[in-house]
């Protein structure tokens, strides 16, 4: 199978190849989220989209073994990014019991194994007009592209600065994980397009709905019949 067969529309970039492929899960996105890698053609387009592969590399290998893997390596990143993320104990010198489960160890396990392989090996061929591009020196296998992701996560999780810079979308329908690389580290959704526009929009309703009417805002009140009521005068009182 040829990457690329079919227009992959859209691949949210969470800095990170690894949070990237957690992203295409339909329980790592935004709001009526979807699996993205519902059948070999979708992750041959994913590999492509995500860098993985050059365009056009030939993956005739690629099949449904192949979409399992990368599913169950989703899986296991899943788990691992958010235990670390929820560790919120580690800033006290407490370790958070989830990292010490045998579902986090099993999966640190089998990532590790799947970091131990050896990656696609890269070349630089002349393309159009001479400049060099790159492509591979053999067609790749699903345990080298696997390897690729897994190597990324093992980065990601034993380095104390892209760790610290881990984040989880604060959108009210969405818990997407990036890497917060803005500065003052204010960044708070996976997109400020999206989920950020989102907010925006529900905030700017909610003040409309609280705004105050022509009453209570010091207009004066009318009686039932529409007439304005009489002022008491002070002979009156």
């Amino acid at each position: 199978m040829a990457a690329g067969r079919g227009a992959y529309v859209w691949r949210f970039d969470s800095g990170r190849i690894c949070l990237d492929l957690v992203a295409t899960g339909p329980g790592g996105g935004t709001p009526r989220a979807r699996e993205q890698l519902d059948g070999p053609g979708r992750l041959a387009d994913w590999l492509t989209a995500a860098r993985l592969v050059p365009p056009g590399t030939a993956l005739t290998a690629l099949d449904a073994t192949w979409l399992t893997r990368f599913r169950e390596l989703r899986t296991d990143l899943d788990l691992l990014v958010s235990a670390q993320l929820d560790n919120v104990c580690e800033q006290v010198g407490h370790q958070d019991p989830q990292l010490a489960s045998p579902a986090y160890e099993k999966a640190l396990d089998r990532v590790n194994s799947l970091a131990a392989a050896a990656p696609p090996g890269p070349r630089a061929v002349p393309g159009e007009g001479g400049a060099l591009v790159r492509t591979l020196s053999a067609e790749p296998d699903c345990a080298g592209l696997l390897a690729v992701v897994a190597r990324d996560a093992v980065d990601l999780l034993t380095d104390p600065v892209a760790r610290g810079a881990l984040r989880r979308c604060a959108g009210a329908s969405c818990h997407r994980l990036y890497l917060d690389t803005s500065r003052g580290a204010r960044r708070r959704w996976c997109s400020g397009e999206v989920c950020g526009n989102r907010e925006r929009v529900a905030r700017h309703r909610r003040r409309t709905a609280s705004a105050p009417t022509a009453t209570t805002a010091g207009a004066p009140a009318t009686t039932a019949a529409g007439e304005q009521p009489r002022r008491i005068s002070a002979k009156e009182i």
